[in-house]
């Protein structure tokens, strides 16, 4: 009964750690959240957990079940980075569930110290340290706009060019209805972090026909 207690106890411990870094996730509105996570912490637990008890005591090795997991682990990841023109997205989720199925490993050793120290861990430098270090370093911005004039399109990418790093792509679509001509535009760009958004937001409020659809 008591090894029954303590297996349950290093269960429920990778459930709860995987789930705080799932909240984490799910608050950033990432596609791995909750529930991800903590399925990621409480099945490398438990193939830790087996890999130690299921087997008998004399023919454990616990090291081939940890092997298989870490790397298995890389296939969940590599589902979740999406490649989409010159923009990868997902880096930090496919790491999160990484080290999460660590924290979950470490869980079935019964290393629970260990563990919440990483978890801790893992939760400053998703929050803390991007809170206090967000202008280093670039991103990717997917800005999408609307206008009534090709001059007020030039017009806008020209200032656009010269505040961004890169340009990726820049595409332009004629649409004619009831009201007129309108133009849809999707610009793909290399910019620094930091308060980017404002500054596009504000290259629109200087012409009156030209209208945000979406910052990504």
């Amino acid at each position: 009964m008591s090894m029954i207690l303590e297996i349950s106890l290093r269960l429920f411990v990778a459930l709860l750690l995987g789930g705080i870094i799932g909240i984490e996730r799910e608050f950033r509105s990432k596609e791995a959240g909750f529930r991800t996570h903590f399925l990621v912490a409480l099945g490398s637990a438990l193939f830790c957990v087996v890999s130690q008890y299921g087997f008998g005591y004399d023919l454990k090795d616990s090291s081939r079940v940890a092997a298989q997991v870490v790397s298995g682990i890389g296939f969940l990841g590599a589902g979740t980075i999406i490649f989409q023109k010159n923009v990868v997205r997902g880096l930090t989720t496919a790491a999160g569930l990484w080290v999460t199925a660590a924290i979950g490993l470490s869980c079935g050793a019964g290393m629970h110290v260990v563990a919440l120290i990483a978890t801790i861990m893992v939760l400053f430098g998703l929050e803390i340290l991007n809170a206090f270090i967000p202008k280093i370093g670039t991103t990717t911005v997917v800005l999408t706009f609307t206008a009534t004039s090709k001059e007020s399109v030039r017009n806008v990418i020209k200032q656009i060019k010269a505040d961004c790093i890169e340009l990726y792509s820049y595409e332009l679509k004629d649409r004619r209805t009831s009201q007129g001509e309108i133009f849809e535009v999707s610009i793909e760009m290399k910019v620094k972090r930091g308060n980017h958004n404002e500054r596009l937001i504000d290259y629109m409020e200087e012409f009156d026909d030209v209208t945000i659809s979406s910052i990504e």
